[in-house]
């Protein structure tokens, strides 16, 4: 795997993406839920918002990253304020 060059944040990063997928698919197991609206208008559910909340934080870091620099820690504060608005509105 050496040309890869994975380090440690590349590992958990993935490790975190796994166990995340993990975690919704048991609870889409044992609380399945109907899709519900939201601000956007249209229907959506877990997985959905999921996948919003990890899309739009992929753009918040590459912005972070072009306007700011490599001070990430905020920007990830930023991306956890972002999934729990979408979790709750979307």
């Amino acid at each position: 795997m050496d040309w890869m060059a994975w380090t440690w944040p590349t590992a958990a990063f993935f490790g975190i993406i796994a166990c995340t997928l993990i975690v919704f698919t048991i609870l889409a197991i044992k609380f399945p839920e109907t899709p519900r609206i939201g601000i956007l208008r249209i229907e959506t559910t877990r997985g959905d918002r999921l996948f919003i909340t990890l899309l739009g934080s992929a753009f918040i870091n590459l912005a972070w990253l072009g306007l700011v620099g490599a001070n990430q820690p905020y920007a990830l504060i930023l991306c956890l304020i972002y999934a729990a608005a979408v979790f709750r509105w979307v």
